[in-house]
C-alpha cells in the first residue's frame, strides 16, 4: 500500500464532501487495511460496516458516524453492533418490524432507514446487480407504498458498482420518481457506494452538482459511501514466475492465486494491470498467467512482454489495495501474501506477515 497514493484519493473525498455539502463514510467491504484507517477520520466523516466486525473496526479506527447495513440480522448481531453504531438499515419492512423495538432499548439515539430497490439497472455483471429481478436487495416502491414510515428517519440505496456520475444521475431521477412522496417524512437519504470518485476519468463536478441540487431540492441530508475508491490504485501486488511450461501458448505458474488472492477477476471479472505488460502478441512474447493452487480455472489472463520471462522473474499487478484484500482467503493453503506499507517519507512498514497459524486457525 502507498500512503501518499491513499491520501491523494482522500483529498478527492474531501473536496467532494465539502463543495457538495454531503456526509461521506468510508465502506469497510471495499478496503479495510488497517494501517491507513486512522487517516480515513481526518478526511471524511465516518464509516459504514456489514457485520458486528465491521462495526468495531470502524469505531475503533475511523471513528466519527458508524452505520451498519446487512440483509437480514441476528439477535446477537444487534447485541454487539448496537453500542458501536449510529445508523441502522433495514433490508426488508419484516425487519424492520422485528427489530426496530429491540434496537430502540439498546441504543436511544439511533436513527433507522429502509433500503429500497429502485429496479433500475445501471450494470453490466448480474452478480454485482442489486436491482435484476428476484433481487434480495432493497424494498420496492409497491411494497412500501403501503407502509407506515414512522419510526424511519431516512432511505438508503446502493445500486451501482464502479460507475461515474452520470450512472447516479440517471438512478437518482428514478428514485425521485418511485420513492419522492417519502422525502417530506424524513431526515436523511444514503446514495449508496459504487461512486469510482478517484478514478481518472471520474466527473467529480457533475457529482458535486447532483448531491448540492438535490440537497437544495428536498432538504435532506446526503450519505455517499464509496469504498473501492478509497482505495483504488494505493496498492500492488508483488509476484514471482515460479515455472513456465507449454500448452497451446506459454503457461506461467506465479506464486499467487486468483481463486485465493485475487478473487474479483472470477467473479467481477475484470483484468488486472501489470506493468511493463501490455494485451496479448501487443509486445513480442505472450504468455496466459496462473496461479499457484489447483482449480484448473486459477488463471489471470494472457499478456504480453518485452523480453521472455525466466523463473525467478518478478512481476507486478497494480490496483490490488481494495477488495482484492479484503476477499482473499487460503484456498489450498496457499500462503497469502505479507501486507506492507510505504509511508510518504519513503520508509517502507510491514504491517502483517501471514504463516501457517494463518491457515490452521482459521477452520478451528
Amino acid at each position: 500500500m502507498v500512503e501518499r497514493a491513499f491520501r491523494e484519493n482522500l483529498e478527492k473525498l474531501r473536496r467532494v464532501k465539502d463543495e457538495s455539502g454531503a456526509t461521506v463514510l468510508l465502506a469497510l467491504k471495499g478496503f479495510a487495511c488497517r494501517p491507513l484507517l486512522p487517516l480515513v477520520g481526518q478526511y471524511v466523516d465516518g464509516a459504514c460496516a456489514s457485520s458486528p466486525h465491521e462495526a468495531q473496526l470502524a469505531r475503533e479506527e475511523v471513528g466519527g458516524e458508524v452505520h451498519i447495513f446487512a440483509p437480514a440480522y441476528r439477535k446477537e448481531d444487534f447485541e454487539v453492533s448496537l453500542p458501536l453504531v449510529n445508523h441502522v438499515v433495514f433490508n426488508s419492512l419484516s425487519q424492520k418490524d422485528r427489530w426496530i423495538e429491540f434496537a430502540r432499548e439498546g441504543n436511544g439515539s439511533i436513527d433507522f432507514g429502509l433500503r429500497v430497490n429502485p429496479e433500475h439497472s445501471e450494470g453490466h455483471t448480474p452478480l454485482y446487480d442489486p436491482c435484476s429481478p428476484g433481487s434480495r436487495l432493497g424494498i420496492r416502491s409497491e411494497e412500501l407504498s403501503e407502509a407506515s414510515l414512522e419510526g424511519i428517519d431516512g432511505l438508503h440505496f446502493h445500486t451501482l458498482c464502479e460507475h461515474n456520475s452520470d450512472a447516479l444521475e440517471r438512478t437518482l431521477a428514478v428514485v425521485v420518481e418511485k420513492f419522492g412522496w417519502c422525502f417530506p417524512h424524513l431526515k436523511w437519504i444514503n446514495f449508496g457506494g459504487g461512486h469510482h470518485v478517484t478514478r481518472d476519468d471520474y466527473d467529480i463536478d457533475r457529482l458535486i452538482r447532483i448531491v448540492r441540487e438535490f440537497r437544495e431540492k428536498t432538504g435532506l441530508k446526503v450519505y455517499l459511501e464509496p469504498g473501492e475508491a478509497f482505495g483504488l490504485n494505493t496498492g500492488v501486488l508483488v509476484t514471482t514466475v515460479l515455472d513456465i511450461t507449454e500448452n497451446h501458448g506459454r503457461n506461467v505458474i506465479l506464486d499467487t492465486s486468483v481463486t485465493a488472492h485475487m478473487p474479483d477477476v472470477l467473479e467481477m471479472p475484470y483484468r488486472p494491470e501489470i506493468y511493463g505488460a501490455a494485451r496479448p502478441n501487443e509486445k513480442p512474447y505472450t504468455y496466459r498467467l496462473g496461479g499457484l493452487t489447483c482449480l484448473a480455472g486459477d488463471v489471470i489472463g494472457e499478456y504480453s512482454f518485452d523480453q521472455p520471462l525466466e523463473v525467478g522473474d518478478r512481476i507486478v499487478f497494480g490496483d490490488m489495495g481494495h477488495y482484492t484484500m479484503v476477499k482473499n482467503t487460503t484456498f489450498n493453503g496457499i500462503q497469502l501474501p505479507s501486507i506492507a506499507v510505504l509511508r510518504e517519507n519513503g520508509e517502507f512498514e510491514t504491517a502483517r506477515r501471514f504463516g501457517y497459524e494463518t491457515f490452521r486457525d482459521r477452520l478451528g
